[in-house]
């Protein structure tokens, strides 16, 4: 069973943490630097934590973390316990402070944003909601700590995949597309890209649209139609159903957090 018990999103230039004695109730830290950079001293050793960067912290660990001086960050922090009563996810076994960048960082920020949104709105169940939000990000990060490193190669042929669907997410993006763009079948582009991100290509153009949406949904003076034509649906009524399935809300609820016009 897992139960948390803190969900920070910590932003700002002068930060500092301690942990040095254990506490009554010991805890697992994950932390997700999102912008910028810190430094966290685990044991004694100085570990310089990097943007897309994410540090899992078990139990009994000695730790303290600080800003770099005038170097602005953000990250998120959630402090939880595991009490496992079958099975035991292997990433949660050692009790060595794990590192890794993250191939499916996009995906473990967008729950990691949910979960902070959940903790400081405190709606019904929301301890549970969070509680499923962090189980999958477990589960996500120990595959991958299963697999292994992948090859430096691999992980740059995926990066550059992204950084093509990031470009282009407004037209028809498919695996043929992105197989011509880093030079391999469309199979494997299809392949190495759900396993290195934990999503399928369609999932990943879907995502980048519907950032660009919920963007223009709030600051523009566009109509729902004209955003979802934007962003690359000729269908609104597909538009509604993707939208309401990876935000959870309608495009119309969006359009309430406007500001006036002038």
């Amino acid at each position: 069973m897992l139960t948390i018990e803190e969900v920070r999103h910590d932003r700002g230039v002068d930060w500092f943490e301690e942990h040095i004695e254990p506490k009554e109730r010991e805890a697992y830290q994950l932390i997700l630097v999102t912008y910028g950079r810190c430094v966290y001293w685990l044991d004694g050793d100085k570990q310089i934590m990097e943007k897309g960067e994410l540090l899992l912290i078990p139990p009994g660990t000695r730790y303290y973390g600080k800003s770099v001086p005038t170097v602005l960050h953000t990250k998120y922090v959630v402090r939880f316990a595991w009490h496992a009563a079958s099975e035991v996810l292997p990433l949660l076994a050692p009790s060595v402070p794990w590192r890794q960048t993250p191939g499916c960082y996009e995906l473990v920020v967008e729950r990691l944003k949910q979960m902070a949104e959940q903790w400081q709105e405190r709606s019904d169940y929301y301890r549970l909601m969070a509680g499923a939000q962090l189980t999958e990000i477990l589960v996500y990060l120990s595959r991958e700590a299963d697999r292994g490193r992948l090859p430096d190669r691999k992980r740059r042929m995926a990066e550059s995949m992204k950084q093509y669907i990031q470009s282009h997410y407004r037209e028809a993006v498919n695996k043929s597309c992105l197989a011509e763009a880093v030079g391999i079948t469309p199979n494997y582009a299809a392949s190495l890209f759900r396993t290195v991100t934990g999503q399928t290509i369609s999932d990943y153009v879907h995502r980048q649209r519907m950032k660009t949406a919920i963007y223009m949904l709030t600051d523009s003076l566009l109509t729902i139609h004209e955003i979802a034509e934007y962003v690359g649906y000729n269908d609104p009524s597909y538009f509604h159903r993707v939208f309401k399935r990876i935000t959870g809300a309608t495009p119309s609820a969006y359009l309430q957090e406007r500001p006036p016009a002038p």
